[in-house]
């Protein structure tokens, strides 16, 4: 039996290996909604605000791998293009090559509200950030079902997606999403900026849901237990 975290995967495998007619299953990777356990006037959490010269809130944030097929240098287009007055704080493993690419193509550093701030490895100030983030980019075009992407919609409110197969089939209606055309991303930073507290709100309890429903580790581990007893 192979078990697929995406159906796109399933997909994918059934028709790549049809000659073997491979046995499949789709099973979910798994996340939580537990919120961080750091308070907003935590010393730790705003000591990393200070840090990085942001404001509690008015932040964007994109935590992954920096490697181009995460679309980096879309995103660092498109919100050099936007209007916002908020910061975009990219949490990333260190790539110096791609850096100078991206600095070379882009003149990025000219820009303040871009913030390289390194990687966060404490797991409940991870969570602080995501929670207090404004919104969140997700640029992967490859894969199955993302783990940063789950633990986004479980603590970040506005969810920011590449419109590709993989993400809308984790997030459905709970995103707002976004393709490489110029402009498109921008656009949507332009208007979640001008969206209401109670649209945010909104937006953040349907992320939350899609995890309750189909991404909770007691759902996605009954769905193993079920596969393995049936075997």
């Amino acid at each position: 039996m192979v078990v697929c975290d995406s159906k796109y995967t399933e997909s994918y495998i059934q028709d790549e290996y049809s000659y073997y007619h491979p046995k499949t299953t789709f099973i979910a990777y798994g996340s939580y909604i537990t919120p961080s356990k750091l308070s907003d006037d935590n010393p730790e959490y705003n000591g990393w605000l200070n840090n990085h010269n942001l404001r509690d809130g008015q932040y964007y944030i994109s935590v992954w791998r920096f490697v181009p097929e995460n679309n980096f240098d879309i995103m660092i287009r498109e919100f050099m293009n936007s209007k916002t007055d908020k910061d975009f704080v990219i949490i990333m493993t260190e790539n110096p090559k791609y850096a100078a690419e991206l600095q070379q193509k882009y003149q990025y550093r000219k820009d303040k509200r871009i913030k390289f701030v390194g990687t966060v490895y404490n797991v409940e100030l991870l969570k602080k950030i995501r929670e207090n983030a404004y919104g969140y980019f997700h640029g992967h075009e490859v894969g199955g079902t993302n783990p940063s992407l789950l633990e986004s919609l479980g603590s970040t409110k506005i969810n920011l997606l590449l419109d590709v197969g993989f993400n809308r089939e984790v997030a459905e209606d709970a995103a707002i999403y976004w393709s490489k055309d110029e402009g498109s991303l921008a656009d949507s930073i332009d208007k979640c900026d001008a969206m209401s507290s109670e649209q945010r709100e909104d937006m953040g309890r349907k992320a939350k849901q899609r995890i309750v429903d189909e991404y909770s580790w007691g759902y996605i581990c009954n769905r193993y237990e079920n596969e393995i007893m049936s075997v």
